[in-house]
């Protein structure tokens, strides 16, 4: 199967999701686990604070609104992110 692009500008392997088909015009997924949507998120809050809003127009072929607050508040009750006032959540360390 012919390469859509490098690792570096394919946004699916670099958020690590397996694909399971491609063609020219399309590019299916495998759905992230809650554990891989975690990381995901990390992964995305790393580069800068975000509100929910903001990680679902990321992620919105990949994990609906609901699941992205499940796994922030898991990360903000683990104690690796916080929210701040303005409803962006960071990375304990980094904010």
């Amino acid at each position: 199967m012919e390469e859509l692009g490098n690792d570096r500008n394919d946004p699916m392997k670099k958020l690590g999701l397996k694909v399971v088909y491609e063609d020219s015009e399309v590019v299916v997924v495998r759905a992230p686990t809650e554990d891989q949507l975690i990381k995901i998120i990390t992964d995305l809050l790393r580069d800068k604070p975000m509100t929910v809003k903001e990680l679902h127009s990321i992620l919105s072929g990949l994990a609906s609104e609901d699941k992205i607050r499940r796994a922030l508040t898991r990360l903000v009750n683990d104690g690796r992110a916080i929210v701040s006032h303005d409803g962006r959540f960071s990375i304990v360390g980094l904010e």
